[in-house]
C-alpha cells in the first residue's frame, strides 16, 4: 500500500553559523539557527518520511532539549529515520522537495545534496528531487532572514 507524507521546516538565518543544506556546506556569511545543524531541507524530508509512516515528527524522535543532538548532522538523523521505516517494513519510493531561500543560489550544490540525502537513506539519487526558488523579495525569506523547505515522500509497505 502506497502512503504519502508531507514535511515542512523553517529556520532563521544568522551570522556565525554554517549554512548546511542537504548535508552540504554552502559558503555564505550566515547559517541556519537550530539545535542540530539546522538543515531545513533534511528536516522537511525526515518529517515527510515520518508522516508517511505515521511515526510522528522529528521533534518527537530528536527533541531539541536533548544535548546528544546538539550540532548533530541532520543526515545522521535522516539515516535513523530510514532505519525506523525499515523496521516498520516500509520502502521509500521517492522524495520531492523545494528549498525557498533568497540567497545564496544553491543550484550548483543540488546534485551533491541529492547524493548526500540518497546516501543517508540507502537509495539511488534518482529517487531524490530537490528544487530551489526565492521568495521574490517578499517576507522574512525575501529579506534574507530565513529559509523554508517543503518535501513530499512516497513510501510503500514491503
Amino acid at each position: 500500500m502506497n502512503r504519502i507524507g508531507f514535511g515542512f521546516d523553517v529556520h532563521k538565518l544568522v551570522p556565525g553559523r554554517r549554512l548546511v543544506l542537504g548535508g552540504e556546506d554552502i559558503p555564505f556569511d550566515k547559517g541556519l539557527l537550530g539545535h542540530s545543524d539546522a538543515d531545513v531541507l533534511v528536516h522537511a524530508i525526515a518529517d515527510a518520511l515520518l508522516g508517511a509512516a505515521a511515526l510522528g515528527d522529528i521533534g518527537k524522535h530528536f527533541p531539541d532539549t536533548d544535548p546528544k543532538y546538539k550540532d548533530i548532522s541532520s543526515l545522521t538523523l535522516l539515516a535513523h529515520v530510514a532505519s525506523l521505516l525499515a523496521e516498520k517494513h516500509f520502502e521509500i519510493i521517492n522524495i520531492d522537495s523545494t528549498v525557498v531561500l533568497q540567497k545564496p543560489k544553491i543550484a550548483p550544490y543540488v546534485d551533491q545534496m541529492r547524493k548526500n540525502i540518497a546516501g543517508a537513506l540507502g537509495l539511488d539519487a534518482a529517487r531524490i528531487s530537490i528544487k530551489a526558488t526565492t521568495n521574490e523579495g517578499l517576507g522574512f525569506i525575501g529579506a534574507g532572514d530565513g529559509a523554508v523547505a517543503y518535501a513530499v515522500a512516497l513510501i510503500d509497505s514491503k
